[in-house]
């Protein structure tokens, strides 16, 4: 049994690695303001099923590599309740990615439901 456990995390694991940055660039394009990560950790935690599909400390290396390959940009604003925070904000790259991978996604997600009904 715990085989099967394991292999359900390593499977979740890889799912959400291929996901998290086209949600990250989806809450980020809808946002009206720059958001610093614990803001963005909190929306998807209340947006989400019961399981976070993407956990805190996983969040922040997908906010630096969107922003290292310029898709998002990021400023340091002092904070009044502890250290400063990082905000950050979709680039036009990364308004162009998202447009991109988005149909990416809907295409994966016909490609796999048609496959799962047999």
């Amino acid at each position: 049994m715990s085989e099967i456990t394991a292999q359900t995390k390593k499977f979740q694991k890889e799912l959400n690695s291929g996901t998290s940055s086209l949600v990250l660039l989806s809450v980020l394009s809808r946002s009206k303001e720059p958001m610093y990560g614990y803001q963005i950790a909190k929306l998807l935690e209340e947006s989400g099923p019961e399981i976070p599909m993407m956990k805190q400390g996983t969040l922040y290396p997908v906010l630096r590599s969107l922003e290292e390959n310029s898709l998002l940009e990021s400023t340091v604003e002092p904070s009044v309740s502890g250290p400063p925070r990082r905000y950050y904000s979709i680039t036009a790259d990364g308004r162009e990615a998202l447009k991109e991978w988005v149909e990416i996604w809907k295409q994966t997600k016909k490609f796999v439901d048609a496959n799962l009904k047999g």
